[in-house]
């Protein structure tokens, strides 16, 4: 299928080049019935104008770079949406990158990134792999790191306090009366999980509880439903199930009550569970998971406020690193019907 050119629309319109230029980028400058004769043209050939093209000229991009870790986590699916919102007040748009964690992916999407010349790009790092923050500003890219805490000053970063989540998540389990406890993770080598880990190991330990014989960890492959179901599958198999189980997102505690739903394992007479994230999905379980709400909509526009005040003012910004704390929400999944928050 072909495209017609801005010469044709001119030349339909019995008007310059320049005219229909100033018609798509400054409609101010030209009267109204030469305007209504440019859009008419524009819509009968089918015209679309091209913006790389454009901001190839200018010097500035309206696309904006989002990279995550797993775009069919729900929880990415909400920090998008605070980035595309901020996106669209500003004009732009977002390029929606799943780096699957791997280190290979995130690399090759940078460098597609780069050749659509971005505005900057948003990006949550895989594990396996070194953000190359100096190359990416040297082709005038901001960078902000998204759901991770930055250990350098010249960096933006948004996150959560996630050893706070982990405590609180503790502390709610203890204070229900268990002693006996596992944390359902990814692997340890995640930041997230282990903060949260370490979070709940602390509530516990200001418990005068023991950690060697109260708790201890089950780590599966991956942040979601089917390893979930894995780490209730080891569970069951392992003929010792703890009174309370905390997961370290909510895809992971998903997975787990349904499968000790099939095995007769009752929810929370038998195991309480806490996940982690506060997904849409978690209010909505046959059992209503208590779980650590993230404000995952304000990380992603905060996130996109810091990409487009860095763009703007690149030599003069103050690099911030935000924090956000989380918030306990309790329902069934631990309490059976005695909700509060």
């Amino acid at each position: 299928m072909t495209t017609s050119s801005i010469k044709e629309v001119a030349r339909r319109a019995g008007v310059s080049v320049g005219t229909v230029s100033n018609v798509l980028n400054h409609p101010e400058r030209v009267a109204e019935s030469t305007r209504t004769r440019v859009l008419e043209a524009v819509e009968l050939l089918g015209f679309v104008r091209n913006d790389s093209a454009r901001s190839l000229r200018s010097g500035i991009a309206n696309t904006v770079g989002l990279i995550v870790l797993d775009v069919a986590n729900p929880f990415f699916t909400d920090v998008a949406r605070g980035v595309e919102d901020v996106c669209n007040e500003s004009g732009s748009v977002v390029i929606l990158c799943n780096s699957d964690d791997s280190g290979a992916k995130q690399d090759r999407y940078l460098r597609v990134l780069q050749e659509q010349r971005v505005r900057g790009v948003l990006v949550t790092p895989a594990r396996d792999a070194e953000l190359p923050v100096a190359e990416l500003r040297a082709r005038g890219l901001a960078v902000v790191l998204l759901d991770r805490t930055g250990d350098r000053a010249d960096l933006c970063s948004v996150a959560v306090d996630d050893v706070a989540g982990g405590r609180m998540a503790g502390e709610h389990l203890v204070a229900e009366g268990h002693r006996e406890f596992v944390f359902v993770s990814g692997p340890l080598t995640i930041r997230q999980c282990a903060d949260r880990r370490r979070g709940m190991r602390a509530a516990l330990r200001d418990a005068g509880l023991r950690l060697g014989t109260c708790t201890r960890d089950v780590v599966v492959p991956a942040m979601n439903a089917r390893s979930g179901t894995e780490a209730a599958v080891r569970l069951l198999a392992d003929g010792r199930l703890p009174s309370a189980v905390f997961c370290a997102n909510d895809l992971l505690a998903m997975g787990l009550m349904r499968e000790l739903s099939r095995a007769g394992v009752r929810v929370p007479q038998d195991v309480a569970v806490v996940g982690y994230d506060d997904i849409e999905f978690a209010a909505a379980s046959a059992v209503p998971l208590t779980s650590v709400c993230q404000p995952t909509y304000r990380l992603g526009r905060t996130a996109a406020e810091l990409l487009f005040e860095e763009s703007e003012q690149p030599e003069s910004h103050t690099h911030r690193q935000v924090v956000f704390r989380p918030e306990l929400v309790v329902r069934e999944s631990t309490t059976g019907g005695d909700e509060t928050r």
